[in-house]
């Protein structure tokens, strides 16, 4: 729509409205010279038709059915024509228009009008009171109607409750790789045959892509996007068709014209409610005319209609750092006094190797990083990393509910193991570090997308530093770190434990965090024989998780006591292998001198002789904790006879009993 000429449209269409409503007043009043039929200026109207002649077109309305509309239109608008219906129905209690009062009054009636499925009751453009005869019943028109009529594109008041307006957006406002697909979708629905019902575009992707895109392809159009998340479809089949009605009333009313239903957020469900769900959202779909957009995760097959898929995909790296960097410019301006592009490109970089975000997500947090710098006057340098916490902050909530975050407080001198296991960990974060560098800067990732993924396997007993490690890592890179929990990935039903795993993994992907699959040969074990169709979908989740953490942009460490108990092929395909093993007496008594912070009152502690317990660091760590609570109750610093205590009760858990040369730490 031509804003530029449209902008006398509102003016003109209340001169018509007025005008309409005058001469149907002269009608009702039997004038002998009443007012003749309004003709719309041509000139007033270039763009747009008046907001009566629009309806009575959208809607195939008769002259008779027209009138009745705007006496019930007249009756909230103009006081005059309850005094003209009191007086016309010849009782001053029944000053509202009724279908008795039109059949008498207005010309052309015809009873046909009155059917629940002709335009004025089909549509809802008028409501019947019940309890009373349909001749005699009041007649109002529908709220929404009257907005209409006036020239406000009001959405209805029942689809609002359900349904989230998107804001209108133009092209300019995507990225690029995002403007294409959305003017992909506009053209497949706007070169739909005139009488074929428009396909269902399927966007594949984040929700939060997703949106915008559907926003942008509608304003092509010259319509609105309206977003209904799956879960407020309507379950009964005769509110599933009120709703798809007055969307459909909407088309012609108020300018919404594409409908986006999010099924991204879906949990997954099983029994007879997932699958009421389904048949709901099929139901919907078939009752919906006009484009239709459905945003999920994956392709799923949708019935009973023709459907065009477009995977939404992340923005690329390119369009992310230009965003970031056009983001924090403008953001920037006025606020410090040097120039800074130089630090704004360099942030930008920072940020966008690691998050892979929307662009109103970078917009906003490019904004507050800038704004938090200057506030506490900052130096132009702290943008940067102020982005970055943001970021992570802003991605976490969606791992939070999926696997337990891990505070990671190690560094790398809190790691006790050989010189090369060591020298591996560090190997580990200069690739996740370097990896945009050698990846996208340096070609790799246009040989193949195959690969790309940094994962790698800790081994070693239980105690040995395995999760430490993933925690200096973390640590080192000022990433997130996530274990896995088991439990709430494995399912006993076929199919679900990938379903579980890709949310993990997808959720992961915006922030690249580090997933720590601890105990991870419970789930990685060997591919078994196929003996029977669990056998075929235990190796089928193996090969799944293959498949994934080969793509996954971040680090995957799988943590196990048994390496032998892994899939061969599953070794063959992790980048590292880290061993953690059973410290010697030397790591212990490193270990040893590690295990009391500063502040612990210690008195006559003898290291070296504890360093003979053959107990890992996890082991070492629990007797001095123990050790300390005990002094702590006696009043005392903590000595040997604490630690002796606490030694005993260690091996008691650990169903051993002391060795003579280990007894001489107290001797």
């Amino acid at each position: 729509m031509n804003d530029a000429l449209d902008t006398g449209w509102p003016e003109a269409n209340q001169t018509y409205l007025v005008r309409s409503m005058a001469a149907l007043k002269t009608t009702i009043r039997r004038d002998p010279e009443p007012i003749p039929a309004v003709v719309a200026d041509s000139a007033a109207f270039a763009v747009r038709a008046p907001a009566l002649q629009r309806v009575t077109e959208a809607f195939g309305l008769s002259p008779f059915e027209r009138d009745l509309l705007l006496l019930c239109a007249g009756i909230e608008l103009d006081p005059e024509f309850s005094t003209l219906c009191a007086a016309a129905q010849g009782e001053a209690g029944r000053p509202y228009p009724s279908f008795s009062l039109a059949l008498a009054m207005l010309p052309g009636a015809h009873w046909s009008a009155l059917g629940p499925q002709a335009p004025l009751r089909r549509w809802r453009l008028i409501e019947v009171t019940d309890g009373q005869p349909l001749t005699l019943a009041p007649l109002r028109i529908d709220e929404t109607v009257l907005h209409c009529l006036t020239g406000i594109a009001e959405l209805d008041r029942r689809l609002a409750a359900m349904l989230v307006v998107l804001p209108i957006l133009d092209l300019d406002g995507l990225a690029p790789s995002h403007a294409k697909l959305a003017q992909r979708v506009a053209s497949m629905w706007e070169t739909a045959p005139g009488e074929a019902v428009a396909p269902v575009a399927q966007l594949v992707g984040d929700s939060i892509d997703c949106r915008p895109i559907v926003a942008a392809a509608a304003a092509l159009l010259g319509m609105r996007a309206a977003v209904l998340s799956i879960d407020r479809v309507p379950a009964s089949a005769d509110a599933l068709e009120e709703m798809a009605r007055l969307w459909s009333r909407e088309i012609c009313l108020s300018g919404f014209g594409v409908l986006l239903v999010d099924r991204d957020e879906v949990v997954s469900t099983l029994g007879e409610d997932a699958r009421a769900q389904a048949r709901s959202f099929e139901r919907l779909l078939e009752r919906l005319p006009g484009p239709v957009s459905v945003c999920e995760r994956e392709r799923t097959r949708i019935a009973h209609r023709l459907v065009t898929a477009f995977d939404v995909a992340s923005l690329p790296a390119s369009e992310q750092r230009e965003t970031w960097e056009k983001s924090l410019r403008r953001s920037a301006e006025g606020r410090f006094a040097d120039d800074i592009g130089a630090v704004l490109a360099s942030a930008s970089d920072l940020v966008a190797r690691q998050f892979s975000i929307s662009r109103p997500a970078i917009e906003a947090i490019a904004a507050e990083a800038v704004a938090e710098a200057a506030r506490f006057g900052m130096e132009p340098d702290a943008i940067g990393p102020i982005a970055w916490d943001l970021c992570r902050a802003r991605v976490r909530t969606r791992l939070d509910g999926l696997a337990q975050h891990i505070e990671s407080r190690v560094d790398w001198d809190d790691l006790i193991l050989p010189d090369p296991n060591l020298a591996t960990l560090r190997t580990i974060a200069a690739q996740l570090r370097q990896r945009t560098t050698v990846y996208e800067r340096w070609g790799f990732a246009d040989k193949s997308a195959r690969g790309l993924g940094i994962s790698a396997l800790f081994s070693g007993p239980s105690g040995t530093g395995k999760t430490m490690g993933a925690e200096a890592l973390a640590n080192d890179l000022h990433l997130d770190l996530y274990r896995i929990d088991l439990a709430s990935v494995v399912s006993k039903y076929i199919g679900e434990t990938e379903k579980n795993l890709q949310r993990v993994f997808d959720a992961a992907d915006q922030s690249g965090a580090i997933l720590l699959f601890d105990e991870a040969d419970a789930l990685f074990g060997k591919r078994s024989e196929v003996k029977d169709s669990h056998d075929r979908y235990a190796n089928i989740e193996v090969s799944y998780l293959l498949q994934r953490m080969e793509a996954y942009r971040g680090l995957a460490i799988l943590t196990t006591n048994m390496k032998t108990a892994l899939d061969p092929a599953f070794l063959r395909r992790l980048r590292f292998i880290v061993e953690f093993p059973f410290p010697d007496t030397a790591q212990r008594l490193r270990i040893w001198c590690r295990a009391f912070p500063s502040a612990t009152p210690t008195e006559a502690l003898n290291f070296a002789r504890l360093a003979q317990l053959r107990v890992a660091g996890g082991n070492i760590r629990s007797i001095a904790v123990s050790a300390a609570f005990l002094a702590a109750d006696a009043g005392e610093p903590v000595r040997m006879s604490h630690l002796m205590a606490a030694a005993r009760g260690e091996y008691a858990k650990l169903q051993r009993q002391l060795t003579a040369a280990e007894s001489k730490a107290w001797s």
